[in-house]
């Protein structure tokens, strides 16, 4: 397992600020963030590339904060790989090993372990410089577990890779992690790599883990506007609770020109969001079993995003409607028509105070 408490670093105008994170053993995390947040220097201060000014990071309940990297039982995949371009696929993989003193037989056994575990003993003798980037990923991957490390960081790991290369690569991980029992840390800014891999994830922005939880709970749960936004929410509200609602356990929220029934009793102001995916959109002439939440608005454009269909709507509040492709066609719907947008109270999330 790992540990980090109350670790914080700056550099610049950058501030990371008492971040605490606690990784169980074997267990697959996800740091999202978007860019800029902090992540790659968060994972440079748990591998010991930077020195943190303030904190304490534990692996394998022994503290690690002021040892040299070598001596955490670390391994890392840097962002770029960091492979050597004048040596082979095999002399790279061997390179840490080798540097720790180990010689021969050891060597080459180690080597071939890993190579078959990853399935590339066919690239050991090409240069790094003629590999495809999941090649030079599977590379550097192979470099990292062949010390046998407590830990895997991995920064970005398939950023740089097609849709294909990225799937097929995230399964893979997440097949050695499993296999190896490993406690990983991967770190991306992509949504899918964690839908994935991850077992738990947390997000990282303006220098402070914002929360912390499974992917569920960071998508319908959120802590915040922020976390919302990165989960890729658009329907964010502000608004008044006016009055205990029509059902019980309810109440009344004015938003802007119009008033909706939301789970739970609240007072004063709140804010808060809904998932596109849970718009109901009906024809204008069609009708809903809900009894509340009911909005006529007018399809401003629809746009085909592969899985989906998204819808922009425009009422008493704007709206943002994620369709399948066969709900799309069914409504009939181009822009400017007359629809009905259905809300559920149960899925209106408020943002705790």
């Amino acid at each position: 397992m790992i540990r980090i408490e109350r670790l914080s670093f700056g550099v610049g105008d950058f501030q990371l600020r008492q971040l605490s994170l606690e990784v169980a053993q074997g267990q697959y995390f996800v740091l999202l963030g978007p860019p800029g947040s902090g992540k790659t220097i968060f994972m440079e201060c748990l591998c010991g590339l930077r020195k943190v000014e303030s904190g304490r990071i534990y692996i394998d309940k022994g503290e690690v904060t002021d040892l040299e990297p070598r001596a955490r039982g670390i391994g890392y995949v840097p962002q770029d790989h960091a492979l050597f371009p004048h040596l082979s696929v095999e002399r790279n993989i061997a390179f840490g090993y080798r540097v720790r003193g180990y010689r021969g037989e050891d060597v080459i056994a180690r080597v071939a372990e890993i190579v078959d575990l990853l399935g590339m003993r066919h690239l050991l003798s090409r240069r790094i410089n003629g590999l495809s980037g999941g090649e030079r990923q599977q590379a550097a991957l192979a470099r990292a577990l062949v010390l046998r490390p407590k830990v895997l960081l991995l920064d970005e790991p398939v950023c740089a890779l097609d849709e294909a290369s990225r799937q097929e690569i995230c399964s893979e991980l997440q097949r050695l992690q499993h296999q190896l029992g490993l406690t990983t840390i991967h770190v991306s800014h992509n949504i899918e790599e964690a839908f994935s891999v991850a077992d738990k994830a947390g997000i990282l922005g303006e220098g402070k883990l914002q929360q912390i939880g499974s992917i569920d709970e960071l998508l319908r749960k959120p802590r915040n506007e922020f976390v919302a936004r990165f989960m890729r929410c658009e329907n964010i509200f502000s608004g008044e609770a006016v009055s205990a609602g029509p059902l019980p356990k309810s109440t009344t929220v004015q938003c802007a020109q119009t008033q909706l029934v939301v789970a739970g009793r609240h007072h004063g102001q709140i804010k808060f969001m809904l998932r596109p995916e849970d718009v109901l959109v009906l024809a204008g002439d069609r009708h809903s079993d809900a009894v509340e939440n009911k909005l006529r608005v007018n399809l401003i454009r629809a746009r085909d995003c592969g899985n989906y269909v998204k819808m922009e709507l425009k009422g008493a509040i704007d709206l943002v409607a994620h369709l399948s492709h066969a709900a799309f066609t069914e409504l009939k719907a181009r822009g400017g028509s007359n629809l009905v947008a259905v809300i559920r109270r149960e899925n209106i999330h408020i943002f705790p105070a």
